[in-house]
């Protein structure tokens, strides 16, 4: 996964802005996602930022998820990303494929 702390910063207002929408807009995009797609953010202090290849991703993955194509792994939000790798983990098992081993 990119390091947004690489890439070329913008706030989370200026990036309201630059889309002609609310901050209120890109802040539930950040926190809830737009289908199962999640805006990736981090804090300095007390402001939070994207970057804008962030934004170009955010914006490929709402693309392929409104064409009804699965989304990758990077673009789950977490709690989606953990049912689906219980769920895989839990058909590998009942193949007969896999089976959990603890970690050293």
């Amino acid at each position: 996964m990119p390091s947004l702390l690489n890439e070329q910063r913008l706030t989370l207002n200026e990036l309201a802005q630059l889309e002609n929408v609310h901050v209120c807009t890109i802040w539930r995009w950040a926190k809830r996602g737009v289908r199962g797609v999640v805006l990736e953010t981090f804090s300095v202090g007390h402001k939070r930022y994207t970057s804008f290849e962030a934004r170009a991703r955010f914006a490929e993955a709402c693309t392929i998820a409104a064409q009804g194509i699965k989304p990758t792994a990077a673009c789950l939000t977490n709690g989606k990303r953990e049912a689906s790798i219980t769920r895989a983990e839990r058909e590998l098992t009942e193949a007969g494929v896999w089976a959990s081993c603890p970690v050293d």
